[in-house]
């Protein structure tokens, strides 16, 4: 099934200038950029991006979230592909670095523990946000893009998947 899923750059990938590194592995696997934006990240904005956060989790956690976010450039990317949003969250790695698989985004590039990080009142750097869920991507892609800015082309990869 071909879907769309988003996926942020969080500030410390692009502070260590590992945006495009990471943007090659997935159109390496044949997934399709369809829009993409720097944004700097306002408090409105965090606050809807991580709505279910506040919901769920304490004001802690919530503050954290949306304090990485705000530190600095953030760059929006949606994707298309087949079953995309299980695609990139496979190449992405678990929310924690230390418990991802080496191989993954945040395996081989962020390598902090929540241990450490709660330790020496530090924050979970781990790069990149990718959708959990195809209704959690249809939700984000909406807050983050408008429909004129994302676009319909076709590549030589579709060719041999479609």
């Amino acid at each position: 099934m071909i879907e769309r899923t988003l996926i942020l750059f969080k500030p410390d990938a692009v502070e260590r200038g590992l945006v495009g590194r990471i943007l090659q592995r997935f159109e390496d696997v044949g997934l399709k950029i369809v829009g993409m934006r720097m944004v700097v990240v306002d408090e409105a904005l965090a606050e809807k991006h991580y709505f279910d956060v506040k919901e769920r989790y304490d004001l802690r956690i919530f503050n954290s979230l949306s304090e990485y976010l705000r530190a600095g450039p953030v760059i929006a990317v949606v994707l298309q592909g087949i079953d995309v949003v299980k695609q990139v969250r496979k190449m992405v790695g678990s929310t924690y670095p230390d418990e991802s698989l080496p191989g993954t985004i945040r395996g081989d590039f962020a390598h902090i523990s929540k241990l450490h990080a709660n330790e020496n009142n530090r924050r979970v750097g781990n790069l990149i946000h990718a959708s959990a869920n195809p209704k959690e991507a249809e939700y984000e892609i909406k807050l983050w893009f408008k429909e004129n800015e994302m676009y319909t082309y076709n590549t030589v990869h579709e060719v041999h998947v479609l």
